[in-house]
């Protein structure tokens, strides 16, 4: 399965991608690592996308939120 990635601007994240059928967010980390964020509605993923502080909006609203598991 494919995830459109997109760059964001973030001092900790690369890039972000949403799989709207299964609603799991990817988020890919500058360091290389890449999480996936299970049961994440549009809304949540469309605010993270869009914040000002992508890392910030990433430990307030999906860390002991989301299921989420490193994939790479």
């Amino acid at each position: 399965m494919s995830v459109e990635m997109i760059p964001v601007s973030s001092s900790n994240v690369a890039m972000v991608g949403y799989d709207e059928t299964n609603e799991i967010v990817h988020v890919q980390f500058l360091n290389g690592s890449e999480y996936i964020y299970k049961g994440v509605p549009r809304h949540d993923f469309d605010g993270l996308s869009n914040a000002p502080s992508i890392g910030s909006y990433l430990n307030r609203n999906y860390k002991n939120v989301y299921p989420y598991e490193r994939i790479s």
